[in-house]
């Protein structure tokens, strides 16, 4: 992993990595990650030309087919740094940030010219809760919530960056939320990319674990970092008819979630009582 780059004076203008299932499937966690970046006095830009960083076919061994992808996001990314258009990269999401800051340098390592670029690039690229808490200093982010809160640590987030301490500092000064603890937080919840797809009973099995544990915290919401993640969890939440959800933590601290209330359960129908007289039943 590459030395992070250090700033003299707080970043002021960042581009938004925004990810292909977040740019595809879930835009409201993109809307709350700049939201939040730019509560926080920073300005965000977008570069419509960014497509897959190549995660998934590298991951799947096809190094080949993900070299050509690595190229045209360090193409993009790497001038603007360079060149001093913005200070920082920034993405909502662990596993993205692994793979352009992390694997960049071993996939384009013969590729002329490429390795220092990644390497310039991998320095300035962070995950969004560590750009907040070791970059920003951001100690609150004027966040509210009621009902039962907790979080899962991702793994590429957890193993490969070595975050945990930031999206939990942020976490655990939510106001009005009552911070409880998840058993086996980090431990896999088992999606993994294509090892769901490969592996489907043993990715499920996992989930279900990681499902059971959400039960019995007893949480209203799981914030987590990755929507990869959020999704696999969400799914087996559902399909076993669980209040839990599980959502990305940009939405938590931009105060777009909305507990679902807790139905109380109905009061056991009283027995009638017998008539004392036939005439009584007309």
């Amino acid at each position: 992993m590459a030395d992070k780059r250090t700033y003299s004076s707080p970043p002021r203008r960042v581009a938004l990595f925004v990810t292909c299932m977040v740019d595809m499937i879930y835009p409201e966690v993109g809307v709350a990650t700049v939201e939040l970046l730019e509560r926080h006095g920073v300005e965000v830009v977008f570069p419509l030309e960014q497509t897959c960083c190549g995660q998934p076919a590298f991951n799947a061994g096809f190094w080949d087919e993900a070299r050509p992808l690595a190229r045209r996001f360090v193409d993009i990314f790497e001038p603007l740094l360079r060149t001093k258009q913005i200070d920082a990269v920034v993405a909502p999401s662990g596993s993205c940030t692994a793979m352009t800051s992390h694997f960049y340098r071993q996939l384009l390592a013969e590729e002329p010219g490429y390795p220092e670029r990644a390497a310039l690039l991998a320095a300035a690229t962070f995950e969004l809760t560590e750009f907040l808490v070791d970059v920003l200093g951001v100690e609150g982010v004027d966040a509210q919530f009621t009902g039962r809160l907790t979080y899962h640590g991702c793994c590429h987030l957890l193993r490969e960056l070595g975050i945990d301490r930031q999206p939990r500092a942020l976490l655990q000064q939510v106001d009005g939320a009552e911070w409880v603890a998840l058993n086996g937080a980090e431990e896999c919840c088992g999606f993994g990319g294509l090892f769901a797809v490969k592996n489907s009973g043993i990715s499920t099995a996992m989930g279900n674990r990681k499902v059971q544990n959400l039960v019995r915290s007893d949480a209203d919401v799981v914030a987590l970092c990755d929507v990869s993640c959020m999704t696999h969890i969400n799914g087996l939440l559902s399909r076993q008819g669980e209040r839990c959800r599980a959502v990305h933590i940009a939405q938590v601290l931009a105060n777009q979630v909305d507990v679902r209330p807790r139905t109380l359960p109905e009061p056991p129908a009283q027995p009638l009582e017998k008539p004392r007289r036939w005439q009584d039943t007309t």
